[in-house]
């Protein structure tokens, strides 16, 4: 293997390979993409300081909700317009599920746009949160299970 060869192996780059966005590009990208989403550490933080100009969304099971969840946050697995009709459609919603893996958040959060409301995920779901030390609610709060279950 020549020196040329071996020079480029030992100075490549996984974060270096594709450029990053300029600037502006980049600064309409992250914009854009706190208009999706929110993380636990700011939840909590506007929780603490009393804010409650947002609806907190749980799209797991009704089992699942009862063992452990955000507190004040309301149980809907299932959205649509039957079950979102008492929702204040001026608050934004925060909707969470399992955690990173689990896309009931996503698929939650798209449905209550089609509704016309305006949504969040939640980074992480009750995932995060317990992992931050978010306080919780439910018959087994902290000691609830910390990800989904084929059997749940």
């Amino acid at each position: 293997m020549s020196n040329k060869t071996e020079a480029a192996k030992l100075h490549f780059s996984f974060v270096l390979e594709t450029e990053a966005a300029a600037p502006e590009e980049g600064r309409r990208h992250f914009a854009s993409k706190l208009q999706f989403e929110t993380d636990v550490a700011d939840l909590i933080y506007d929780l603490r300081k009393g804010n409650t100009d947002f609806t907190i969304i749980d799209t797991r099971s009704p089992k699942s909700f009862a063992l452990c969840h955000i507190p004040g946050a309301i149980n809907l697995p299932k959205i649509n317009a039957e079950t979102t009709a008492e929702l204040p459609k001026d608050k934004m919603c925060v909707v969470y599920c399992w955690g990173v893996a689990c896309n009931g958040s996503t698929k939650g959060a798209m449905r209550l746009n089609e509704l016309g409301f305006r949504a969040k995920e939640l980074i992480g779901g009750i995932e995060y949160w317990r992992k931050e030390g978010g306080a919780v609610e439910g018959s087994l709060g902290s000691d609830a299970p910390l990800y989904w279950s084929i059997n749940d």
